[in-house]
C-alpha cells in the first residue's frame, strides 16, 4: 500500500471510529437530558403557576378585605363577601370557591350544585379526599394542593393546582385553581425538542464527517497530518466557544425578560383587573389603581428599550460612535448612580464599524461588570489616538479584585474583551487593587 493511502486510511478509521462513538454516546446521553430538561420545565411551569396562583388569591382577598376588615361577622355580610367573590374569575376556567371547615360548599361558581352540600367525604379518581385536603393545607401546609377536578371548559377530569387560605374569623377556607394539563403538553414538547436536537445534533456529526473524509482524500499528502489535527481542534474549540456564547446571550435576554419585562406585565394585568372591578363596584380606587397601571406599562416600554438598545444600539448604526457611548454612559449613570465621567477624542478619524462595534462592547462590558462587582462610586472613560492606534481606559473607585483569580475562574466579561481585542491585533491590561481598578486596551487604526 502507499504511503498516501495508508495516511488517508489512518486518518480517515480513526474518525470513522470517533464518529461512531460520537453517535452511540449522544444516543447515550440523550435519554438522560430528556428526562432531567422534562422535569425541569416541568418545575419551572409549576412554579409560575404557584406564583400566579398566589398572586390571584391575593387579588380576591383585596376585593372582599373592606367587608372583612369592618370585623362585621353578620350573614348579610358573608352573603355580600360571597357574592363579589362569585363574579371575580380570570381566564376562560379560572374562579374562586369557598368552603367552611365542616367541608360544606359555600359558593362556587362554576358547579352551582355543589353549593350547599357537606364535602368533606368526597374523593377525586385517584382516592384522594379532596376536601380534608384543601383544609389540611390551609390550615397547617403552604396552602398548595394537588388533585383531579372536571375542568369547566371541557367538561373532562383532569390535574388541577389550588391555593387555599383561611378566613379564621369567618370560618372559611378561600381558595382558586389553575388546571395543569398544560404541563403534560409542555413536558411533551421538551421531549419531542430533546429529541429532534439529538437527530440533528447525530446528522451534523454525519456531515461534518462525510465532509472530513472527502477533505482527506482530497488533499492526500499535501497536508500535514500534525496540523491538520491542531486545526480541527481549534475550528471545534472556536465552534463551541460560538455556541456557548449564543447560550450566553439567550440566557441574559430570558432572564431580563422573566424578571422584568414578564414580571411588570403580570403585576399591569392585575393592576387593570383591580381597577376594573373597582370601578365596576363604583369605587373611586379605580382610577386611581388605572393610573398606577399605566405608569407601570410606561415602564414595560422603557425596559424592553433597554433590552432593545443592549442587543444592538441604534446610534452606533445612526450616528456613530460616540453619541452611542454618551447615550449608554447615560442610561448607566441614571440606573446604577455612579457618577462616570467620559471623554471621546478620536479628533475625526474615520473607526469602521467593525472597529466602532468591538470598542463599544468593551465599554459595555466594563461598565456591566462595574455595576456587578465594583461597588464604585465613580468611573472614567477616555477613548483617544495616539500612534495610529486608538486608546481606550476605563477605570472606576471600587473595591477591585484579582485579575489572576477571575482568569482561573473562567470570567466571561474579561475573556470577552479579550478576544475582541484579540481579533484586531490590539493589546490588553488590567491592573486592580482595592480602590482602584483600571482597564487599557490598544488597537492599530486600519488604513483603507
Amino acid at each position: 500500500m502507499q504511503l498516501k493511502h495508508k495516511i488517508v486510511t489512518l486518518s480517515v478509521l480513526p474518525l470513522l471510529v470517533s464518529v461512531l462513538f460520537i453517535c452511540v454516546l449522544v444516543f447515550a446521553q440523550s435519554r438522560k437530558l430528556e428526562e432531567e430538561q422534562a422535569r425541569l420545565v416541568e418545575s419551572s411551569i409549576m412554579a409560575a403557576k404557584k406564583a400566579e396562583l398566589k398572586n390571584y388569591l391575593q387579588l380576591a382577598m383585596s376585593l372582599i378585605a373592606p367587608l372583612y376588615g369592618s370585623g362585621a361577622d353578620d350573614q348579610q355580610t358573608r352573603q355580600q363577601a360571597l357574592q363579589i367573590l362569585s363574579h371575580a374569575s380570570f381566564g376562560m376556567d379560572g374562579y374562586f370557591f369557598v368552603y367552611d371547615r365542616n367541608g360544606k360548599n359555600l359558593m362556587h361558581p362554576r358547579q352551582a350544585e355543589l353549593v350547599g352540600k357537606e364535602l368533606i367525604g368526597m374523593t377525586d379518581i385517584n382516592g384522594l379526599p379532596v376536601i380534608q385536603a384543601l383544609l389540611k393545607s390551609a390550615e397547617q401546609g403552604d396552602g398548595y394542593q394537588l388533585y383531579a377536578w372536571q375542568k369547566p371548559s371541557s367538561g373532562q377530569v383532569t390535574g388541577k393546582l389550588a391555593y387555599v387560605v383561611m378566613l379564621e374569623r369567618w370560618g372559611w377556607m378561600l381558595g382558586t385553581g389553575i388546571y395543569i394539563d398544560d404541563v403534560e403538553v409542555a413536558t411533551l414538547k421538551s421531549r419531542q425538542e430533546v429529541a429532534s436536537g439529538v437527530l440533528t445534533t447525530v446528522l451534523a456529526i454525519a456531515s461534518f464527517s462525510l465532509l472530513a473524509v472527502l477533505v482527506i482524500f482530497a488533499g492526500g499528502l499535501m497536508l500535514n497530518v500534525s496540523e491538520h489535527r491542531l486545526a480541527d481542534g481549534k475550528l471545534s474549540a472556536l465552534n463551541q466557544r460560538i455556541v456557548n456564547l449564543q447560550e450566553e446571550e439567550r440566557s441574559r435576554v430570558s432572564r431580563e425578560l422573566h424578571d422584568g419585562i414578564s414580571q411588570l406585565l403580570v403585576s399591569i394585568k392585575f393592576q387593570f383587573e383591580l381597577a376594573a372591578m373597582e370601578l365596576a363596584n363604583g369605587l373611586d380606587q379605580g382610577l386611581e389603581n388605572l393610573h398606577k397601571g399605566t405608569a407601570r406599562l410606561g415602564a414595560a416600554i422603557g425596559e424592553i428599550r433597554r433590552i432593545s438598545h443592549d442587543l444592538r444600539p441604534s446610534l452606533l448604526d445612526t450616528l456613530g460612535l460616540s453619541p452611542a457611548i454618551d447615550q449608554h454612559v447615560r442610561e448607566f449613570e441614571q440606573r446604577t448612580g455612579v457618577r462616570t465621567h467620559c471623554t471621546c477624542n478620536l479628533h475625526d478619524i474615520e473607526v469602521d464599524a467593525d472597529l466602532s462595534l468591538t470598542l463599544f462592547r468593551i465599554i459595555q462590558e466594563a461598565l456591566a461588570n462595574i455595576e456587578r462587582h465594583a461597588q464604585a462610586s465613580t468611573a472614567f472613560i477616555a477613548l483617544a489616538v495616539h500612534r495610529g492606534q486608538i486608546l481606550l481606559r476605563v477605570q472606576d473607585d471600587g473595591v477591585g479584585f484579582d485579575p489572576g483569580a477571575a482568569d482561573e475562574s473562567h470570567g466571561i466579561g474579561l475573556r470577552n474583551i479579550r478576544e475582541r481585542v484579540d481579533h484586531h491585533s490590539g493589546s490588553f491590561s488590567i491592573a486592580s487593587s482595592n480602590g482602584r481598578t483600571e482597564l487599557q486596551v490598544q488597537i492599530p487604526i486600519r488604513r483603507v
